[in-house]
């Protein structure tokens, strides 16, 4: 007999995998009646088959929203029965995080992945004309696959994907958790396991759907020119794909980008990019785009070069899918910080690749013969020869990437044991090869723009050329000598001079399209911006200052043998001023508000003339996850430069919030263990008392000082003792006091300067001296709450955020004057 469950909300997870097998089924019914418009419905405008391959796509983005609808619902509700609300939620997630959520896992990724895929294929069914039906053709197979990828179901003894809306009972057996056994098993099961404390930011919110709208976007240009070489239309595909390939590449530059804002502002290893596996493999598809756009242009422009545009638009989609199959199959699980585990769906993984990497391979093979060749010599002065060795650099830059992150495929394929690098030596590996590449392709996108299409007149261009080229290099030996970048290596001295002499030389170019050439702004400021992206990456990275050195000799712990460089880290023990660089740093204190631990840091820098010159805080903060101290830090922004601060050690672990006021009444209760012994001192008012890190003066005693829950009628004698406690430059007051009672009874009620580390006690009262007696008790040296931290100075790097900014600019204005130029047809 079947166990009856309670507690257990199970209709929305059916409702949702109900719309899973309707979105599959509905995505291979539009595959396939998509196919069989391009034959059987050939040459009849809105045929039966085409109408079919249209009913089951909009059934598909209505499945799709129904799952999204399901799975919202789940999450926000903590209907933690499911394992991947469990998994990935908690009761303690702000509603955005938990919006968040909803990608967090690798179902919910590929759900925004389908997403996304529908929402473009939607628009393609209105706009894309006479390739509708091939294309979507292209497109309904991408859906079809994505849904197996969800699906969480088993065929012929097959399982395939991996469902949302997965129950947790069945994702461990009751062997691995007895609960299960249990009909209330849900009693026991009071929270789920929250998110990563790295997640939970801000641009986790935004980076993902724009991600994932990138790599759904580079379907549509793969699709075009799937279709093209399938009807054997070779020419025709290029315009119309030409402003999809430029909407690609700028909506999964940004999403890559936003993942290096997500990395700077939220991990702890202090920068924008670490060149991790992860990282790498989502930049894959964007360069070989970025290369297939510009070839596309040089063949549409001259006639040359067709195979190689329509390999490069081919292999982006299947790289995409690679980058997908690096991210998800566990494969890289001991060579980066991103990866997801394996859920048991490599093989799907390995087989989406080869379906569309067949799909391509074949089609190239079997239309060999009849692609497009001119027999026109290629002018060597013209801007097209350089654009095509332009993306031969990229696809060469791409090819490393590759080669080198793909190591783990390597191993796994042939038995082979290659140990990835270090991460120093890989750093300096990927630093210097990849900024070789990076200069030959400023060099090119600054001296091409002198280039005309087809001839050019090689005086006039070497002579601009020479005049732009040296007037480069007197800029970059001032920006490199004020910079200091010219302590590093030469390599990237060179890349700074072609980074600025792009800036310059399509600055040349922007300023002749305000005078009426408004076709050349888009290339143009997208290369400007790629420029400053570049002049902002090599500053801040390679000239970062650590300004938080330890001079000290102290060692902290066992835990930084792990670290570089454990001088790199200063420790600030609570309320007591330590010098750092130009600054006076302070840890005023901390504060919890769940999931978060607080930190309050602040900053002091007082100029030459004695004044205070900036005076602010920064708060960085940190998670205890399974054991491990998840940091994530604090940035103070300026104009020129970023002051990027995080904790790497801490003592303290506060679990309620902090008391606002110091010396509040508590109730006794005997910790006197957790101070050393009571020291106490004679006084009379105006007295001094000193204590190891500062001292007190009795102000004054107050009489009849009245205290809750205790009846004034009861009370013969009620003193309190006002003191003034200062230490490391800051005042405290607080008042312990001593009681009376007319029972004979007599009780002190201490009080507790958690700033000072103090405990005062009024124990006693001496008539006959007209002194009064204090205890003061001290937390011991190794009780002191401090902070490790680590403070980074990161110059010029808004250079590389507003090269961003203007890269996508120029991005969207391309798209503007290519998409002026498609045909209707």
């Amino acid at each position: 007999m079947d166990t009856v469950f309670k507690g257990e909300h199970l209709l929305p997870g059916q409702i949702g995998q109900f719309f899973l097998v309707l979105a599959f089924g509905a995505a291979l019914l539009s595959f396939i009646s998509y196919y069989f418009s391009t034959t059987d419905d050939a040459g009849k405008p809105g045929g039966t088959w085409q109408k079919l391959g249209r009913i089951g796509f909009y059934i598909n983005s209505l499945s799709i929203l129904g799952i999204g609808a399901c799975l919202f619902y789940i999450i926000y509700n903590h209907f933690f029965e499911y394992h991947y609300v469990w998994a990935y939620t908690s009761k303690t997630l702000p509603v955005r995080y938990i919006i968040s959520a909803f990608w967090n896992g690798q179902e919910g990724g590929f759900l925004l992945w389908i997403f996304w895929q529908a929402v473009l294929g939607i628009v393609l069914i209105w706009k894309a004309g006479t390739w509708e039906r091939p294309v979507m053709t292209v497109v309904a197979l991408s859906q079809v696959t994505l849904a197996t990828m969800v699906l969480g179901i088993n065929v012929l003894g097959v399982h395939l994907g991996s469902s949302p809306f997965l129950l947790l009972r069945d994702f461990m057996s009751a062997s691995e958790a007895p609960i299960f056994k249990s009909p209330d098993y849900m009693s026991f099961i009071k929270d789920g396991q929250g998110m990563v404390p790295s997640l939970q930011n801000y641009w986790m919110i935004i980076h993902p759907p724009t991600l994932f709208l990138g790599f759904a976007a580079m379907v549509v240009p793969f699709a075009y020119a799937v279709a093209g070489l399938w009807q054997k239309r070779y020419k025709d595909w290029v315009a119309p794909s030409i402003p999809y390939a430029l909407f690609a590449c700028m909506i999964l530059g940004t999403g890559v980008v936003m993942g290096s804002f997500w990395a700077y502002e939220s991990l702890n290893f202090g920068g924008f990019w670490a060149w991790d596996p992860v990282e790498n493999a989502s930049i894959f598809p964007w360069i070989t785009m970025v290369a297939a756009v510009h070839v596309l242009i040089v063949y549409k422009n001259t006639g040359h070069s067709y195979f190689t545009a329509t390999f490069l638009m081919l292999i982006s989609f299947v790289l995409v899918w690679y980058s997908s199959f690096l991210n998800r199959s566990g494969i890289l699980g001991d060579t980066s910080v991103h990866s997801f585990t394996d859920l048991g769906m490599f093989w799907q993984l390995v087989t989406g690749i080869l379906i569309f990497f067949v799909m391509s391979v074949w089609l190239l093979i079997s239309r060999w013969k009849e692609l497009p060749i001119t027999k026109k010599d290629e002018e060597t002065y013209s801007r097209e020869f350089w654009m095509f060795v332009g993306a031969v650099f990229l696809g060469l830059s791409c090819f490393h990437l590759l080669v080198v992150t793909s190591v783990p495929v390597w191993n796994a394929m042939f038995g082979f044991n290659i140990a990835p690098p270090a991460e120093k030596a890989r750093m300096i590996h990927y630093n210097v090869i990849q900024s070789s590449f990076v200069f030959v392709i400023t060099i090119l996108t600054a001296f091409t723009q002198f280039l005309k299409y087809k001839k050019t007149d090689v005086t006039k261009f070497f002579i601009t050329t020479a005049v732009y080229l040296v007037f480069s290099i007197l800029i970059t030996a001032l920006v490199v000598y004020a910079t200091g970048l010219y302590k590093l290596n030469f390599v990237f001295v060179l890349v700074m001079c072609g980074s600025i002499y792009s800036v310059i030389a399509n600055g040349k170019v922007l300023a002749d399209a305000f005078k009426g050439k408004f076709k050349l702004a888009g290339s143009a400021v997208a290369h400007i911006g790629f420029g400053l992206l570049m002049v902002g990456a090599l500053i801040s990275a390679g000239t970062s200052t650590v300004i938080s050195i330890n001079n000290t000799g102290e060692s902290y712990s066992a835990e930084f043998a792990k670290d570089e460089n454990p001088r790199e880290n200063i420790l600030v023990y609570r309320n007591e001023p330590q010098k750092m660089g130009d600054y006076t740093v302070t840890y005023l204190g901390d504060s919890l508000n769940l999931p978060d631990h607080f930190y309050k840091v602040n900053y002091r820098r007082v100029d030459a003339t004695g004044k205070v010159a900036e005076d602010f805080t920064l708060y960085p903060k940190v998670q205890v996850n399974k054991g491990s101290l998840a940091s994530s830090p604090d940035t103070r922004h300026y104009l020129f430069h970023d002051l990027y601060t995080h904790i790497t050690m801490t003592n303290s672990a506060s679990t309620s919030e902090e008391k606002g006021v110091a010396g509040e009444e508590e109730a006794p209760k005997d910790d006197t263990k957790d101070y050393d012994p009571a020291v106490p001192h004679e006084v009379a008012v105006g007295d001094t008392i000193r204590f190891r890190e500062g001292y007190m003066v009795l102000k004054q005693l107050n009489n009849g000082v009245k205290l809750q829950n205790i009846a004034a009628s009861e009370v013969l004698v009620s003193v309190g003792a006002e003191l003034e406690i200062v230490t490391h430059g800051k005042t405290y007051h607080t008042a312990p006091v001593y009681m009376l009672k007319k029972n004979g009874g007599v009780f002190d009620f201490p009080t507790k300067v958690e700033e000072a580390g103090l405990k005062l006690q009024f124990s006693k009262i001496i008539p006959d001296k007209k002194k009064v007696e204090i205890s003061v008790y001290q937390q011991p040296e190794s009780a002191k709450k401090y902070i490790v931290m680590r403070a980074i100075k990161f110059p010029y790097i808004n250079f590389f955020w507003a090269g961003t900014i203007i890269m996508v600019i120029g991005f969207f204005l391309s798209i503007l004057r290519r998409n002026k130029e498609v045909k209707a047809v």
